[in-house]
Protein backbone atom coordinates (compact mmCIF):
# COMPACT_ATOMS: atom_id res chain seq x y z
CA UNK A 1 0.00 0.00 0.00
CA UNK A 2 1.78 3.14 -1.01
CA UNK A 3 1.89 6.14 1.42
CA UNK A 4 -1.52 8.02 -0.22
CA UNK A 5 -3.51 4.91 -0.09
CA UNK A 6 -2.57 5.06 3.65
CA UNK A 7 -3.47 8.77 4.64
CA UNK A 8 -6.75 7.87 2.88
CA UNK A 9 -7.62 5.53 4.54
CA UNK A 10 -6.61 7.36 7.93
CA UNK A 11 -8.48 10.53 7.43
CA UNK A 12 -12.01 8.53 6.36
CA UNK A 13 -11.19 6.63 9.72
CA UNK A 14 -11.48 9.93 11.40
CA UNK A 15 -14.89 10.90 9.89
CA UNK A 16 -16.72 8.17 10.81
CA UNK A 17 -15.53 8.61 14.30
CA UNK A 18 -16.71 12.17 14.30
CA UNK A 19 -19.60 11.50 13.19
CA UNK A 20 -20.55 8.51 15.28
CA UNK A 21 -19.68 11.03 18.23
CA UNK A 22 -22.23 13.79 17.06
CA UNK A 23 -24.78 11.40 16.68
CA UNK A 24 -24.67 9.93 20.28
CA UNK A 25 -24.52 13.08 21.87
CA UNK A 26 -26.66 14.90 20.06
CA UNK A 27 -29.85 12.62 21.43
CA UNK A 28 -28.63 13.78 25.37
CA UNK A 29 -28.68 17.36 24.36
CA UNK A 30 -31.92 17.24 23.16
CA UNK A 31 -32.75 15.42 26.05
CA UNK A 32 -31.47 18.06 28.42
CA UNK A 33 -34.20 19.95 30.16
CA UNK A 34 -34.27 23.29 29.86
CA UNK A 35 -33.46 25.60 32.76
CA UNK A 36 -35.95 27.98 33.55
CA UNK A 37 -34.47 31.49 34.59
CA UNK A 38 -34.48 32.42 37.93
CA UNK A 39 -37.75 34.60 39.62
CA UNK A 40 -38.00 36.01 42.96
CA UNK A 41 -41.96 36.97 43.82
CA UNK A 42 -42.63 40.28 45.44
CA UNK A 43 -43.42 40.17 49.79
CA UNK A 44 -46.84 40.50 49.90
CA UNK A 45 -47.94 44.50 51.20
CA UNK A 46 -48.84 44.40 54.65
CA UNK A 47 -52.90 45.14 55.56
CA UNK A 48 -53.15 48.21 57.07
CA UNK A 49 -56.13 48.26 59.06
CA UNK A 50 -59.12 50.72 59.18
CA UNK A 51 -60.73 52.36 61.77
CA UNK A 52 -63.66 55.01 62.37
CA UNK A 53 -65.73 56.62 65.07
CA UNK A 54 -69.79 57.05 65.46
CA UNK A 55 -68.89 60.65 66.80
CA UNK A 56 -66.15 62.83 66.57
CA UNK A 57 -66.84 65.47 69.70
CA UNK A 58 -67.38 64.39 73.16
CA UNK A 59 -69.14 66.74 76.26
CA UNK A 60 -67.11 65.70 79.41
CA UNK A 61 -66.23 62.49 78.31
CA UNK A 62 -68.49 59.78 76.96
CA UNK A 63 -68.20 56.67 75.38
CA UNK A 64 -67.29 56.11 71.31
CA UNK A 65 -68.11 53.51 69.61
CA UNK A 66 -65.44 52.49 67.21
CA UNK A 67 -65.61 50.00 64.44
CA UNK A 68 -62.93 48.99 61.06
CA UNK A 69 -61.38 46.17 59.08
CA UNK A 70 -58.28 44.36 59.31
CA UNK A 71 -56.76 40.84 57.71
CA UNK A 72 -58.69 37.73 58.49
CA UNK A 73 -57.55 36.10 61.86
CA UNK A 74 -55.33 39.12 62.99
CA UNK A 75 -55.93 39.92 66.67
CA UNK A 76 -56.55 43.94 66.86
CA UNK A 77 -55.46 46.37 69.16
CA UNK A 78 -56.68 49.87 69.72
CA UNK A 79 -54.13 52.20 71.03
CA UNK A 80 -55.75 55.65 73.03
CA UNK A 81 -54.29 58.36 74.10
CA UNK A 82 -55.18 62.06 74.59
CA UNK A 83 -52.67 64.97 72.78
CA UNK A 84 -52.94 66.72 76.65
CA UNK A 85 -49.53 66.01 78.55
CA UNK A 86 -48.82 66.20 82.11
CA UNK A 87 -45.83 66.02 84.50
CA UNK A 88 -44.49 62.37 85.87
CA UNK A 89 -41.65 60.44 88.01
CA UNK A 90 -40.69 57.22 88.58
CA UNK A 91 -38.03 56.53 91.46
CA UNK A 92 -36.31 53.46 90.78
CA UNK A 93 -35.46 51.75 95.28
CA UNK A 94 -36.02 48.14 93.25
CA UNK A 95 -32.87 46.38 94.24
CA UNK A 96 -30.73 44.52 91.19
CA UNK A 97 -31.37 40.94 91.36
CA UNK A 98 -28.09 40.57 89.42
CA UNK A 99 -25.48 42.68 90.90
CA UNK A 100 -27.47 42.98 94.73
CA UNK A 101 -27.39 47.14 94.19
CA UNK A 102 -30.24 49.27 94.85
CA UNK A 103 -30.03 51.84 91.84
CA UNK A 104 -31.86 55.17 93.53
CA UNK A 105 -32.21 56.51 89.58
CA UNK A 106 -34.92 59.59 89.37
CA UNK A 107 -36.86 59.30 86.07
CA UNK A 108 -39.02 61.95 85.26
CA UNK A 109 -41.12 63.63 82.32
CA UNK A 110 -43.55 66.84 81.31
CA UNK A 111 -44.37 65.02 78.17
CA UNK A 112 -46.42 61.94 79.13
CA UNK A 113 -50.10 61.81 77.89
CA UNK A 114 -52.51 62.28 80.57
CA UNK A 115 -54.88 59.64 79.30
CA UNK A 116 -53.68 56.64 77.87
CA UNK A 117 -54.78 52.66 77.17
CA UNK A 118 -54.90 49.58 74.78
CA UNK A 119 -57.78 48.02 74.21
CA UNK A 120 -57.25 44.67 73.31
CA UNK A 121 -59.60 41.73 71.89
CA UNK A 122 -61.86 40.13 74.26
CA UNK A 123 -59.96 36.98 74.54
CA UNK A 124 -57.30 38.51 76.31
CA UNK A 125 -59.53 38.86 79.62
CA UNK A 126 -58.03 35.85 81.10
CA UNK A 127 -54.81 36.66 80.57
CA UNK A 128 -55.28 40.47 82.19
CA UNK A 129 -57.38 38.66 85.13
CA UNK A 130 -54.11 36.79 85.91
CA UNK A 131 -51.89 39.98 85.91
CA UNK A 132 -54.62 42.08 88.05
CA UNK A 133 -53.99 39.23 90.74
CA UNK A 134 -50.58 40.13 91.19
CA UNK A 135 -51.45 43.29 92.99
CA UNK A 136 -49.89 46.32 92.89
CA UNK A 137 -46.51 44.72 91.65
CA UNK A 138 -47.60 43.86 88.66
CA UNK A 139 -45.14 43.83 85.19
CA UNK A 140 -46.80 46.68 82.53
CA UNK A 141 -43.50 45.17 79.76
CA UNK A 142 -44.51 41.71 80.87
CA UNK A 143 -48.16 42.22 80.37
CA UNK A 144 -48.32 43.59 77.10
CA UNK A 145 -45.76 41.05 75.84
CA UNK A 146 -47.58 37.98 77.27
CA UNK A 147 -50.88 39.44 75.32
CA UNK A 148 -49.39 41.04 72.47
CA UNK A 149 -50.15 44.50 73.03
CA UNK A 150 -46.55 45.78 72.80
CA UNK A 151 -47.17 45.89 68.83
CA UNK A 152 -49.52 48.77 70.31
CA UNK A 153 -46.89 50.48 72.05
CA UNK A 154 -45.77 53.51 70.96
CA UNK A 155 -46.97 56.70 71.83
CA UNK A 156 -45.32 56.82 75.05
CA UNK A 157 -42.08 55.17 74.27
CA UNK A 158 -41.05 58.78 72.23
CA UNK A 159 -41.79 61.13 75.08
CA UNK A 160 -38.09 62.91 76.73
CA UNK A 161 -37.19 61.05 79.76
CA UNK A 162 -34.81 63.01 82.24
CA UNK A 163 -32.50 60.31 84.67
CA UNK A 164 -30.85 61.31 87.62
CA UNK A 165 -28.60 59.55 89.90
CA UNK A 166 -30.47 60.71 93.40
CA UNK A 167 -29.82 59.85 96.93
CA UNK A 168 -31.51 61.23 100.18
CA UNK A 169 -29.45 63.52 101.31
CA UNK A 170 -29.93 65.34 97.80
CA UNK A 171 -33.76 64.88 98.04
CA UNK A 172 -32.66 67.10 101.26
CA UNK A 173 -31.50 70.15 99.84
CA UNK A 174 -33.87 70.23 96.62
CA UNK A 175 -31.66 68.55 94.19
CA UNK A 176 -32.86 65.84 91.76
CA UNK A 177 -29.27 64.11 91.87
CA UNK A 178 -26.62 64.33 88.84
CA UNK A 179 -27.92 64.29 85.74
CA UNK A 180 -27.34 60.47 83.72
CA UNK A 181 -26.75 60.45 80.26
CA UNK A 182 -29.13 60.49 77.54
CA UNK A 183 -31.42 57.44 77.14
CA UNK A 184 -31.12 55.00 74.03
CA UNK A 185 -34.42 54.50 72.53
CA UNK A 186 -34.55 50.81 73.54
CA UNK A 187 -33.79 52.00 77.65
CA UNK A 188 -36.22 55.30 76.66
CA UNK A 189 -38.84 52.69 75.34
CA UNK A 190 -38.35 50.58 78.93
CA UNK A 191 -38.63 53.85 81.53
CA UNK A 192 -41.60 54.94 79.56
CA UNK A 193 -43.44 51.58 80.50
CA UNK A 194 -42.62 52.37 84.31
CA UNK A 195 -43.62 56.07 84.35
CA UNK A 196 -46.72 55.11 82.37
CA UNK A 197 -47.42 52.21 85.47
CA UNK A 198 -46.51 55.08 87.91
CA UNK A 199 -48.90 57.55 86.72
CA UNK A 200 -52.01 54.73 85.99
CA UNK A 201 -51.07 52.21 88.40
CA UNK A 202 -53.87 49.44 87.89
CA UNK A 203 -54.32 47.19 84.83
CA UNK A 204 -57.45 48.13 84.17
CA UNK A 205 -56.60 51.87 83.37
CA UNK A 206 -53.65 50.57 80.82
CA UNK A 207 -55.46 47.47 79.26
CA UNK A 208 -58.91 46.89 78.49
CA UNK A 209 -59.85 43.37 76.93
CA UNK A 210 -62.77 45.12 75.14
CA UNK A 211 -62.29 44.55 71.05
CA UNK A 212 -64.63 42.13 69.10
CA UNK A 213 -63.20 41.06 66.11
CA UNK A 214 -64.56 38.41 63.88
CA UNK A 215 -62.91 35.94 61.39
CA UNK A 216 -63.84 37.99 58.39
CA UNK A 217 -60.87 40.57 60.01
CA UNK A 218 -63.91 43.13 60.75
CA UNK A 219 -64.01 44.20 64.53
CA UNK A 220 -65.83 46.90 67.09
CA UNK A 221 -65.15 47.99 70.25
CA UNK A 222 -66.51 50.88 73.25
CA UNK A 223 -64.17 53.15 73.91
CA UNK A 224 -64.80 55.07 77.42
CA UNK A 225 -63.38 58.48 77.92
CA UNK A 226 -64.66 59.05 81.58
CA UNK A 227 -65.77 62.49 83.21
CA UNK A 228 -63.64 64.42 84.49
CA UNK A 229 -61.15 63.81 81.48
CA UNK A 230 -59.15 66.58 79.97
CA UNK A 231 -60.31 69.04 77.19
CA UNK A 232 -58.25 67.61 74.44
CA UNK A 233 -58.20 65.61 71.33
CA UNK A 234 -58.03 61.60 71.81
CA UNK A 235 -56.74 59.55 69.21
CA UNK A 236 -57.59 55.95 68.45
CA UNK A 237 -55.32 53.82 66.00
CA UNK A 238 -56.06 49.99 64.96
CA UNK A 239 -52.92 48.13 64.66
CA UNK A 240 -52.52 44.14 63.98
CA UNK A 241 -48.67 44.33 63.66
CA UNK A 242 -45.00 46.08 63.54
CA UNK A 243 -46.12 47.99 60.01
CA UNK A 244 -49.38 47.26 59.94
CA UNK A 245 -51.06 50.34 61.52
CA UNK A 246 -54.38 52.51 60.70
CA UNK A 247 -54.28 56.69 60.64
CA UNK A 248 -55.75 57.29 64.01
CA UNK A 249 -59.41 58.74 64.56
CA UNK A 250 -59.55 62.18 66.00
CA UNK A 251 -62.31 62.77 68.50
CA UNK A 252 -62.47 66.01 70.61
CA UNK A 253 -63.59 66.49 74.42
CA UNK A 254 -64.78 69.53 75.65
CA UNK A 255 -65.52 70.68 79.25
CA UNK A 256 -67.61 74.12 80.95
CA UNK A 257 -67.82 75.36 83.89
CA UNK A 258 -68.06 74.46 86.92
CA UNK A 259 -65.78 71.40 85.69
CA UNK A 260 -62.10 72.82 85.33
CA UNK A 261 -59.16 71.29 84.19
CA UNK A 262 -55.56 70.86 86.60
CA UNK A 263 -53.06 70.88 84.36
CA UNK A 264 -50.25 69.56 87.26
CA UNK A 265 -53.43 67.11 88.10
CA UNK A 266 -53.75 66.19 84.70
CA UNK A 267 -57.32 65.61 85.02
CA UNK A 268 -60.82 67.73 85.52
CA UNK A 269 -62.79 68.47 88.52
CA UNK A 270 -66.27 70.25 89.14
CA UNK A 271 -64.71 72.35 91.42
CA UNK A 272 -67.97 72.84 93.48
CA UNK A 273 -67.53 69.59 95.11
CA UNK A 274 -63.92 70.27 96.70
CA UNK A 275 -65.11 74.19 97.91
CA UNK A 276 -67.84 72.54 100.07
CA UNK A 277 -65.08 69.75 101.34
CA UNK A 278 -62.46 71.91 101.85
CA UNK A 279 -65.60 74.45 104.21
CA UNK A 280 -66.17 71.41 106.13
CA UNK A 281 -62.78 70.09 106.97
CA UNK A 282 -61.29 73.91 107.46
CA UNK A 283 -64.07 74.60 110.32
CA UNK A 284 -63.02 71.21 112.23
CA UNK A 285 -59.26 71.53 111.52
CA UNK A 286 -59.46 75.06 113.11
CA UNK A 287 -61.48 73.75 116.04
CA UNK A 288 -58.63 71.55 116.42
CA UNK A 289 -55.84 73.78 115.93
CA UNK A 290 -54.75 72.70 112.70
CA UNK A 291 -55.41 73.97 109.15
CA UNK A 292 -57.49 70.95 108.57
CA UNK A 293 -54.96 69.66 105.68
CA UNK A 294 -54.20 66.72 107.48
CA UNK A 295 -57.66 65.76 107.05
CA UNK A 296 -58.13 67.28 103.19
CA UNK A 297 -54.94 65.23 101.96
CA UNK A 298 -56.37 61.56 102.31
CA UNK A 299 -60.24 62.94 101.61
CA UNK A 300 -58.53 64.12 97.71
CA UNK A 301 -56.70 61.32 97.61
CA UNK A 302 -60.02 58.81 98.18
CA UNK A 303 -62.51 61.07 95.77
CA UNK A 304 -60.58 62.61 93.00
CA UNK A 305 -58.03 61.04 90.57
CA UNK A 306 -55.56 63.19 91.84
CA UNK A 307 -51.85 62.39 91.82
CA UNK A 308 -50.42 62.03 95.68
CA UNK A 309 -47.56 64.72 94.78
CA UNK A 310 -50.51 67.14 93.45
CA UNK A 311 -52.51 66.67 96.56
CA UNK A 312 -49.53 67.21 99.04
CA UNK A 313 -48.40 70.65 97.50
CA UNK A 314 -51.77 72.04 96.80
CA UNK A 315 -52.93 71.63 100.40
CA UNK A 316 -49.99 73.54 101.36
CA UNK A 317 -51.14 76.97 99.96
CA UNK A 318 -54.95 76.09 101.07
CA UNK A 319 -53.79 75.93 104.68
CA UNK A 320 -52.28 79.64 104.52
CA UNK A 321 -56.09 80.39 104.45
CA UNK A 322 -57.62 78.72 107.35
CA UNK A 323 -54.50 79.74 109.57
CA UNK A 324 -53.98 82.96 108.65
CA UNK A 325 -57.64 83.46 110.17
CA UNK A 326 -56.81 80.81 112.60
CA UNK A 327 -53.85 82.99 114.36
CA UNK A 328 -55.69 85.90 114.21
CA UNK A 329 -59.20 85.02 116.16
CA UNK A 330 -56.87 82.94 118.92
CA UNK A 331 -54.32 85.70 119.06
CA UNK A 332 -57.06 87.95 120.11
CA UNK A 333 -58.55 85.57 122.78
CA UNK A 334 -54.92 85.04 123.88
CA UNK A 335 -54.69 81.43 123.45
CA UNK A 336 -51.33 81.40 121.61
CA UNK A 337 -47.79 80.59 123.00
CA UNK A 338 -45.68 83.12 120.95
CA UNK A 339 -42.30 81.47 122.22
CA UNK A 340 -43.63 77.92 121.80
CA UNK A 341 -45.12 78.87 118.50
CA UNK A 342 -42.06 80.51 116.54
CA UNK A 343 -39.82 77.48 117.78
CA UNK A 344 -42.25 74.90 116.32
CA UNK A 345 -42.44 77.23 112.86
CA UNK A 346 -38.68 76.96 112.68
CA UNK A 347 -38.83 73.08 112.95
CA UNK A 348 -41.89 73.07 110.02
CA UNK A 349 -39.73 75.49 107.80
CA UNK A 350 -36.86 73.43 107.74
CA UNK A 351 -39.81 70.22 107.19
CA UNK A 352 -41.67 72.03 104.64
CA UNK A 353 -38.31 72.62 102.32
CA UNK A 354 -37.58 68.85 102.78
CA UNK A 355 -41.10 67.45 102.34
CA UNK A 356 -41.70 68.31 98.50
CA UNK A 357 -38.68 66.47 97.34
CA UNK A 358 -39.22 63.20 99.30
CA UNK A 359 -42.99 63.05 97.91
CA UNK A 360 -40.99 62.54 94.32
CA UNK A 361 -39.28 59.48 95.79
CA UNK A 362 -42.76 57.16 97.55
CA UNK A 363 -45.41 55.75 95.54
CA UNK A 364 -48.71 56.59 96.27
CA UNK A 365 -48.96 53.35 98.02
CA UNK A 366 -46.04 53.68 100.58
CA UNK A 367 -47.60 57.74 100.78
CA UNK A 368 -51.12 56.25 101.74
CA UNK A 369 -49.20 53.57 103.92
CA UNK A 370 -47.45 55.93 106.07
CA UNK A 371 -49.89 58.86 106.16
CA UNK A 372 -52.38 56.61 107.00
CA UNK A 373 -50.18 55.11 110.47
CA UNK A 374 -49.54 58.65 111.20
CA UNK A 375 -53.04 59.33 111.34
CA UNK A 376 -54.11 56.14 113.37
CA UNK A 377 -51.67 57.03 115.92
CA UNK A 378 -52.91 60.50 116.53
CA UNK A 379 -56.39 59.34 116.40
CA UNK A 380 -55.50 57.04 118.97
CA UNK A 381 -53.81 59.44 121.23
CA UNK A 382 -56.35 61.98 120.88
CA UNK A 383 -58.89 59.61 121.86
CA UNK A 384 -56.82 58.34 124.54
CA UNK A 385 -56.60 61.99 126.01
CA UNK A 386 -60.22 62.70 126.24
CA UNK A 387 -60.98 59.19 128.35
CA UNK A 388 -62.33 60.00 131.46
CA UNK A 389 -59.71 58.16 133.26
CA UNK A 390 -57.20 60.15 131.56
CA UNK A 391 -58.88 63.52 132.56
CA UNK A 392 -58.88 62.13 136.24
CA UNK A 393 -55.28 61.95 136.52
CA UNK A 394 -54.56 64.64 134.81
CA UNK A 395 -56.03 67.84 136.21
CA UNK A 396 -53.71 70.16 134.83
CA UNK A 397 -54.95 69.64 131.67
CA UNK A 398 -58.00 69.54 133.01
CA UNK A 399 -57.64 72.71 134.38
CA UNK A 400 -56.20 74.87 131.29
CA UNK A 401 -59.19 73.28 129.56
CA UNK A 402 -61.32 75.09 132.23
CA UNK A 403 -59.41 78.15 132.05
CA UNK A 404 -59.32 78.65 127.68
CA UNK A 405 -63.38 77.93 128.12
CA UNK A 406 -63.41 80.79 131.24
CA UNK A 407 -61.63 83.38 128.08
CA UNK A 408 -63.94 82.07 125.45
CA UNK A 409 -67.20 82.85 127.33
CA UNK A 410 -65.51 86.01 128.77
CA UNK A 411 -64.11 87.51 124.82
CA UNK A 412 -67.81 86.47 123.59
CA UNK A 413 -69.65 88.15 126.49
CA UNK A 414 -66.89 91.13 125.95
CA UNK A 415 -67.94 91.62 122.31
CA UNK A 416 -71.65 91.36 122.88
CA UNK A 417 -71.24 94.35 125.34
CA UNK A 418 -69.20 96.43 122.92
CA UNK A 419 -72.31 96.20 120.43
CA UNK A 420 -74.86 96.96 122.92
CA UNK A 421 -73.18 100.04 123.84
CA UNK A 422 -74.27 103.15 122.35
CA UNK A 423 -71.65 105.29 120.14
CA UNK A 424 -71.04 108.65 121.84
Amino acid sequence: MTHKHLLAALLAMSIQCTGMAATDTAPQAAAAPPVAAATSQPAAAPVIPTVQADKLTLDNGGTIKVSGKAAPGKAVFLEVWSTKKGRTSFFDAKKDEKTGQTPYKLYKTGELNVMYRIYLPKDKQEMLNKFKADGAGWSYSKALKETGADVAYKTPAKIAIEAFQTSLMASMYGSNGEPLPALDDQEKKRRSMQLVKARFRKVDKLLIAGVDVQPDGSYSAEIKIPPGSPPAQYMVAAVTGKDERSEAAVIENTIAFPVMYFENAGTSINILWPFLLTLAVTTFGVLMGAGGGFILNPLLLTLWPLPHTVVAGTAMPTVLFSQASGVYNYNKIRFISWKLGVTLGLAMLGGAFIGPKLTELVSLDQFKFIFGWVLIVLSALMFWQTTPGYLAKNKKEQAILNEFKRRAEEAAKGKREAQTQPAH
